[in-house]
């Protein structure tokens, strides 16, 4: 690291003068620097610099009051930049570039458009026309949205003190951000950004309406004109209303007789990827990182469902419509590949919560690993590795270090046949790392939803093994060590897509974190049955024996069925802190059941029956590792069967109740395979659904199929 000198300043500075004002182009790069090695006394004297090259270096943010009036091309490319806020008094910036920080996001780069009315280039790349609608239209329409919420829900308190508007605006701007659904799900970190500001800005408004902001002539113009048409761009329109009528609908999905539901209302299906869309159809909505050629197979069928979705568990059942049919995972990028199979997929959480997800999902099959934007249907990223088959993947923040500083980045983790763990970062768009987790092919990846660089692997060498993948740095440098059970803190459970017959461990899925009080065992859902194991340390660190086997009523059928295996358990997920939902295959049902009550019915013995609350009527079908999933938030129990439908299960009475139910209980609706065509042949016939992901608010559910076709299904609107 150099320290800042006025000499330094003059030396790396042109053109050569004796005085600081003179200096119109200083080039810092590769210093080393931190945010504190910059001098804001010492910077502010450059009144007459327009281009500053900050590259290669570790700085987080810009010092706080930094003036460089004649600014107008900044390099802050390849360090550690987090908070481009401190970007703001660069008023004069016409040329910037933040590449390859390893925090930053589509939404900072939203926010930087937002904050520099001036910025014609960024990352080498026009936004004039986005930035601009950013501060026009797009305010606009959020400034509408605020005061809707502020006059239907709240109002100034009587005699306001500056506690009681503090209060207030606390309240107003987090239902503001919970609430107010308005662009992409992958553009929510920029949306709550701006209607923090803009609830607190209406306000202090209303409280001191004499010191209004004001506005920029296109803020006021628009505002004032309600005619006025939207220039909005594709990658922050608003998808208010459903989408119009289009030909080729697929069949609908079927309720059961005795469903509490009535009919939802009529879905609209997609064109698919494998149909030719009509003339007068609009053309899909661009992501704002999306390359701008699209392959054919990565075409989708429909535009986004609607943004304004709930958090609040449903009452009623949900309704879910088709939205897009991609075949990303196509080898040499065919799109007459039918054959390569897709095994898993994970929703990226908000870096902020856990219990939301940005509606980008990760799917992985064949030799690859994708990265979807579930309301256009674009693929963002692709990863390829030759030779590797990527069985199972996993999505969760990530605890990084890097410059003294903690943040949260998404990492994800696919494994595959050679034993390796490979490690990426979609935001980077890098696959930094990668470690041998075992000799054998993996069959399983979860990360803890507990300790967030805790990993665990699954082998078909009948192992599991619980690793600290460590931080990321600026450089990507992370460390991996392995960690015995007893440093675990979390109840993890499993479920099974796998690779063949006689392995013993499968898949995990990760579903809603346990309570706490029970942080000492691992579930392990194998061939061999769902196996307990303890997590307290004992004499050897490094391995564990089982404590008990949970066995449950179909193992009765193998002595009628000899010739059948029912111990297999291919599908668990937990529903809630206690209820668990499991499946055999050949077995027609799914059991909830109790984990609490059956651990506590335990008396000696490593065997111990399951207490079974229900029982889900579920397709008869021969074929296994057809996996379920659960949504906690919504309720709802959903596995797909053999011939492309999806049983859906709406359990809220249930789950209040927290009571054993006699009767099998039907599926609330089974959804149909939307029989996408394509062109020449027809309508392809529905293949195994053998994976299926819900976001925690039941937004967007994606169904993974052994015929290469990912389904993206979005919630219809009442």
């Amino acid at each position: 690291m150099v320290k800042i000198t006025e000499s330094l300043l003059l030396e790396k500075g042109t053109p050569k003068s004796s005085k600081l004002e003179w200096i119109k182009t200083l080039n810092l790069s590769k210093l080393g620097l931190n945010s504190q090695d910059l001098p804001v006394s010492l910077l502010s004297q450059l009144s007459s610099l327009e281009e500053l090259d900050l590259s290669g270096n570790h700085l987080q943010e810009l010092p706080r009051g930094l003036s460089l009036p004649s600014l107008r091309v900044l390099d802050c490319s390849n360090n550690d930049m987090g908070d481009v806020t401190s970007l703001a008094p660069l008023t004069g910036l016409e040329e910037l570039r933040l590449d390859d920080n390893l925090y930053l996001t589509v939404c900072d780069d939203y926010k930087v458009m937002f904050l520099l009315s001036n910025l014609r280039i960024l990352n080498g790349r026009s936004i004039s026309h986005v930035g601009k609608h950013l501060r026009s239209a797009g305010t606009a329409a959020l400034q509408k949205r605020v005061i809707t919420l502020w006059e239907s829900t709240f109002s100034l308190p009587d005699h306001p003190t500056p506690e009681k508007l503090k209060t207030v605006e606390k309240e107003f701007v987090r239902v503001a951000r919970s609430q107010i659904k308005y662009g992409p799900s992958s553009l929510i970190g920029y949306t709550k950004w701006r209607l923090e500001m803009i609830a607190k800005e209406h306000l202090h408004s209303l409280v001191e309406p004499g010191e209004e902001k004001a506005d920029t002539k296109e803020n006021s113009g628009q505002l004032s004109s309600g005619k006025r048409k939207s220039c909005e761009p594709d990658a922050v329109r608003e998808n208010g209303s459903p989408g119009e009528e289009r030909p080729g609908t697929p069949r609908r999905g079927h309720r059961e007789p005795n469903s509490p539901a009535g009919k939802g209302p009529k879905a609209d299906g997609p064109r698919g990827i494998l149909r030719d869309p009509p003339k007068d159809a609009p053309s899909p909505r661009k992501h704002p990182r999306t390359p701008s050629k699209a392959t054919p197979q990565e075409r989708t069928a429909e535009e986004g469902i609607p943004q304004k979705m709930t958090s609040i568990k449903s009452k009623d059942p949900v309704t879910l419509q088709p939205l897009h049919v991609l075949q990303c995972h196509s080898k040499l990028d065919s799109p007459d590949d039918f054959s390569t199979q897709l095994w898993a997929c994970a929703f990226e959480p908000l870096q902020d919560s856990c219990d939301q997800t940005s509606g980008v999902v990760a799917t992985c099959g064949g030799e690859s690993v994708c990265v979807i934007d579930c309301e256009t249907g674009h693929v963002l990223k692709k990863y390829k590795v030759p030779g590797v088959l990527h069985p199972g993947l996993v999505l969760r923040p990530h605890v990084p270090g890097g410059g003294g500083v903690v943040r949260r980045l998404s990492v994800l983790a696919a494994g595959g046949k050679k034993g390796v763990v490979k490690l990426l970062h979609p935001a980077g768009n890098l696959a930094y790392g990668e470690f041998r987790a075992s000799r054998r092919a993996l069959s399983t990846l979860c990360f803890s939803p507990r300790q967030q660089t805790v990993l665990f692997t699954g082998s078909y060498d009948n192992r599991v093994v619980m690793w600290d993948v460590g931080g990321v740095d600026s450089d990507y440098t992370f460390k991996v060590r392995l960690v015995p059970f007893s440093k675990m803190w979390l109840l993890c459970h499993c479920d099974c897509p796998a690779l063949g017959p006689g392995d013993q461990l499968h898949t995990p899925a990760p579903g809603p974190a346990p309570s706490r009080q029970d942080t000492r065992h691992l579930l392990a859902a194998c061939d061999k049955g769902l196996l307990c194991f303890s997590t307290q340390l004992g004499k050897d660190k490094l391995k564990r024996t089982e404590e008990m086997e949970i066995t449950f009523p179909v193992y009765a059928k193998e002595e009628e069925e000899k010739d059948k295996h029912y111990r297999t358990i291919d599908g668990f997920a937990f529903l809630s802190d206690d209820i668990v939902a499991s499946k055999s295959h050949m077995q027609g049902s799914i059991y909830l059941w109790s984990w609490g009550r059956t651990r506590a019915s335990r008396a000696s013995g490593k065997q111990v029956s399951a207490v079974v609350l229900a029982e889900l009527r579920w397709a008869d079908t021969d074929t296994p590792y057809l996996s379920l999933s659960t949504c906690p938030g919504e309720g709802y129990v959903v596995c797909g069967d053999e011939r492309g439908r999806l049983w859906t299960y709406h359990l809220t009475d249930l789950l209040k109740a927290g009571g054993k139910k006699g009767k099998v209980i039907s599926p609330t609706e089974i959804v149909d395979w939307p029989s996408p065509v394509r062109k020449g042949v027809g309508p392809v016939e529905g293949p195994s659904i053998n994976s299926v992901a819900m976001d925690p608010q039941l937004r967007y559910l994606v169904a993974l199929s052994d015929k290469n076709m990912a389904v993206v299904w979005g919630r219809a609107q009442p």
